[in-house]
C-alpha cells in the first residue's frame, strides 16, 4: 500500500512538472524569471507574514472543531497539526481528498484521540472552508461586474461559482438529512473492503464487523456533534473567512511585488476559483491552480498580460504552496521520529 502511494505521488509530481513546463513555455521562461527575480523584497516579506497568518487562522479553526469534539489542544499544537495537514494535501493527488486520511492519522496520534474523530475534524474543517470562499468569491465577482464588462472566461468562471454556491450546500443538506441512511450504506460497502485490505497489510489485524461499524458510527456521531454546535460553527467559519481573506491579500500583494498591481476585487474571486483546480490528480493542484489563476487574472485585468499574470501567480503560489510544505514536512518528520507520540 505504501509503495502504491509513493508511486501515485511520484506520477503526480511528474505530471505537475509537465503542466508547469507548458505554462512556462507559453508565458516565456526568460521574461518570467526576470519578473520573479526582480520582485520587491519588502512585499515578499509581507506575503510570508500573510501566509503564516492564514495558517494560524485555519489552525485555530481546526482547534475549534476539535474542541467541539472534546479534544483539547493548544493553539501552537493546532497550528503545527494544520501545517502537517496542508503538507499532506500538497503532496498527494486530489488535494484534500487525497491528504485527509493521512491528516486524520496525524490528528489522532498527535492529539491522542481516535482516528475517526480526527477524520471527522478535518472533514468538518474542509467543508466549513468552502462556505466563506464561495461567499467572498460571489461578493468579489459582483463588485467587479459593476466596474467592467465580464469576458467569456470570467462569465464561465462566475457561472461555475454560482453553481457551486447552490449545488454544494444543497448536496450537503441532503446528505445531512439522510445521514443515517448514508451511514448504514457506508457500513455495508466499506466493511468487506476494509476486512479484505487488512488481510494483506503487514502487522494489521483483521477488524471485526462490529469494530468497523463502531468506528463508522463514531465518525458520523462526531460530524453530528459539530453540526449541532452553532457557536463552534460560527467561530470556525469566521476563522476560515480570515484565512481566505489572507490568501486573497497575498495574491494582491504578489502583483504589487512584481510592479503590476491588480484590483483587489479580482483577487477576491479568482483565489477561490483557483482553489477548485486543486481537486485534480496533481499534488495539491500544483500546475492546475497556477494555470487557472493566470488565465483568470489576465482575463480580468486588460493591463496585465498572460506572462505578467503568470509571474504574479508564481510569486503568490511560491509562498502559499511551499511555506506549508516546508513547515508541514518538518512537523511530519518530527512526529514520525517520535513515533507519533504527542
Amino acid at each position: 500500500m505504501a509503495r502504491e502511494n509513493i508511486r501515485a505521488t511520484v506520477l503526480g509530481f511528474a505530471a505537475a512538472i509537465v503542466v508547469f513546463a507548458v505554462l512556462f513555455y507559453f508565458a516565456g521562461v526568460d521574461e518570467l524569471i526576470d519578473r520573479v527575480t526582480m520582485a520587491d523584497p519588502a512585499y515578499l516579506v509581507a506575503i510570508l507574514a500573510i501566509t503564516l497568518v492564514w495558517l494560524i487562522a485555519w489552525g485555530a479553526s481546526l482547534k475549534t472543531v476539535l474542541g467541539v469534539l472534546g479534544v483539547d489542544i493548544s493553539a501552537v499544537r493546532s497550528f503545527l497539526i494544520f501545517t502537517g495537514a496542508t503538507f499532506s494535501n500538497n503532496i498527494t493527488p486530489f488535494g484534500q481528498a487525497g491528504g485527509e486520511p493521512v491528516t486524520a492519522l496525524l490528528i489522532s496520534r498527535s492529539a491522542d484521540t481516535e482516528y475517526e474523530t480526527g477524520l471527522a475534524a478535518i472533514a468538518s474543517v474542509d467543508t466549513l472552508n468552502f462556505v466563506p470562499s464561495i461567499t467572498i468569491a460571489l461578493i468579489g465577482a459582483g463588485y467587479y461586474a459593476t466596474e467592467v464588462t465580464l469576458g467569456r472566461n470570467l462569465e464561465i468562471a462566475l457561472v461555475a461559482v454560482v453553481g457551486l454556491a447552490v449545488g454544494v450546500p444543497a448536496a450537503v443538506y441532503v446528505a445531512w438529512k439522510r445521514r443515517y441512511d448514508l451511514e448504514h450504506r457506508l457500513i455495508g460497502v466499506l466493511t468487506p473492503v476494509i476486512r479484505t485490505v487488512s488481510r494483506y497489510v503487514p502487522r494489521m489485524s483483521v477488524p471485526t464487523n462490529d469494530g468497523i461499524e463502531r468506528r463508522i458510527n463514531g465518525f458520523f456521531r462526531s460530524i453530528e456533534r459539530v453540526g449541532r454546535n452553532p457557536r463552534g460553527l460560527a467561530v470556525a467559519l469566521g476563522l476560515s473567512g480570515v484565512g481566505w481573506f489572507c490568501q486573497m491579500v497575498a495574491l494582491w500583494v504578489a502583483f504589487h511585488a512584481i510592479g503590476a498591481p491588480i484590483a483587489f476585487s479580482i483577487a477576491l474571486f479568482v483565489v477561490p476559483i483557483g482553489a477548485i483546480a486543486g481537486v485534480t490528480p496533481l499534488p495539491g493542484g500544483a500546475g492546475g491552480i497556477e494555470w487557472t489563476l493566470a488565465i483568470l487574472v489576465a482575463a480580468a485585468s486588460p493591463a496585465v498580460s498572460f506572462d505578467v499574470a503568470t509571474a504574479g501567480v508564481v510569486v503568490f503560489r511560491g509562498f502559499i504552496y511551499w511555506v506549508p510544505v516546508v513547515l508541514g514536512g518538518l512537523v511530519m518528520s518530527t512526529e514520525s521520529a517520535r513515533g507519533w507520540r504527542s
